[in-house]
């Protein structure tokens, strides 16, 4: 890409983010959003559901049903209206281990939704928008411990194909360096014929990537290419000749990576959890200079240092502000943005996050998908949805994003769990 056109890009960044659109509304019989919220330029937003008990990922089937993932409740189904309203909804699965997960086949009839600990599938009828109430146990033997969200995405050209992500079992899980631990990783799974009591997620499946600390976002661009979005490490330190010092505040950054063609297996290490990827070399330039998106070890030593890091593992496509906690993610129609829904932080003094992002993508001379901007960069998304004034947020006072799925006309529903409230927003 030549750089007149980065330039014109992040221009564009700089401006769509100090520009702001008019605040939303909410549909009828549906409650005032409980907080303010701005678009971008071009963008607008409604409210059309509310208390919904901590609604976590979702997707649209055939008829544009809203089947959304309530922790500690199940799977409800929620039928529209024209502009995107709830009209009215029901209590699919009664199931108080569904945490987060959930997809369609391609073709809509196996329906997949996840626990802590495993993957189950129903047949689904996208005329009815009812289940058998027989689930098949699909993948088990997950940890329940740690990070407890199990992503699910089956490639839109490969049915017989299920991706799970698996995070880590705590904030350093120093095991999972070796990818037979079966944490911190994304694994693939044939579903075309799955065996009495399913796969066993440690032992069983193959990779699409390890070292990955809790890659909650998980994304096919145009080319069936899988891409994910990682939360990164809190309380992180550097220590340099028995010196320690606090670099948590804006380090590590977290990541988008690219993990490829899920159908053969990817035994890349992506770093995590000695590899830790640059976002303010500020905090760090006490020893040696870095740029952002480098990777870095909190303790270097002579037989593994930041210079190991570039040798060894796969860095970041690209890199955002430190624990704004990216969870769901979802590519528009034309494969040119990337939209990413950013939780929130907790692990920082002021508060980032809270807020849905879009990253524009581009296609390269040969045909790959890529940021248009560079894995450098502090200017690669731009804000879409986001709160007056971020750095004042917490889980009682603004939105906190976590699914994303786009409608047949383009509009991407947001859910936000810890209001309970669900999003529409629309372009033009």
């Amino acid at each position: 890409m030549k750089t007149s056109r980065v330039t014109t890009l992040l221009l564009t960044v700089a401006t769509t983010i100090t520009s702001s659109h008019a605040l939303g509304s909410s549909c009828p019989n549906i409650p005032d959003p409980l907080y303010p919220y701005k678009t971008a330029p071009g963008w607008s937003y409604l409210k059309v559901g509310g208390g919904l008990h901590s609604p976590r990922d979702l997707v649209l089937d055939g008829k544009g049903r809203l089947l959304i993932i309530e922790e500690g409740l199940g799977l409800s189904q929620h039928i529209v209206d024209a502009n995107g309203c709830i009209t009215n909804s029901r209590l699919l699965i009664s199931d108080p281990d569904l945490n987060h997960g959930i997809c369609l086949s391609a073709d809509g009839k196996i329906l997949y939704a996840s626990s802590s600990s495993s993957v189950f599938s129903w047949t689904y009828d996208a005329v009815s928008g009812d289940v058998d109430q027989d689930p098949v146990l699909v993948v088990s033997g997950m940890a329940t411990s740690g990070h407890v969200t199990r992503t699910l995405a089956v490639p839109p050209h490969r049915d017989d194909l299920l991706v799970v992500s698996h995070g880590s079992d705590r904030n350093i899980d120093e095991e999972t360096s070796d990818a037979r631990t079966a944490r911190a990783i994304v694994k693939v799974f044939n579903v075309s014929s799955v065996p009495m009591g399913g796969w066993n997620y440690i032992s069983q499946g193959w990779n699409a990537g390890f070292g990955l600390r809790n890659e909650v976002g998980l994304a096919f661009d145009g080319n069936n290419m899988l891409w994910g979005v990682e939360n990164s490490a809190d309380n992180l330190a550097r220590t340099i000749n028995g010196t320690t010092t606090d670099v948590h505040a804006d380090n590590p950054a977290e990541e988008l990576n690219y993990l490829g063609d899920v159908t053969v297996p990817n035994d890349d290490w992506y770093g995590y959890p000695v590899c830790f990827t640059v976002w303010n070399p500020t905090e760090l330039s006490f020893d040696r200079a870095f740029k952002v998106g480098q990777q870095f070890v909190q303790v270097p030593t002579s037989s593994f240092n930041d210079e190991t890091c570039a040798q060894v593992s796969v860095p970041p496509v690209l890199s955002f502000q430190a624990h704004s906690a990216p969870l769901g993610c979802k590519f528009d129609a034309k494969f040119s943005n990337l939209f990413v829904a950013m939780h929130g932080s907790w692990n920082r003094d002021m508060p980032t996050g809270y807020k849905v992002v879009a990253v524009p993508f581009a296609q390269g001379p040969d045909g790959a998908y890529a940021p248009t901007a560079a894995s450098w960069s502090v200017r690669g998304s731009i804000d879409v949805f986001y709160p007056p004034d971020e750095t004042a947020c917490s889980s009682e006072t603004c939105v906190r994003p976590v699914g994303l799925a786009f409608d047949g006309a383009g509009r991407l529903y947001v859910t936000s769990d810890a209001s309970g409230e669900v999003f529409l927003l629309s372009q033009g």
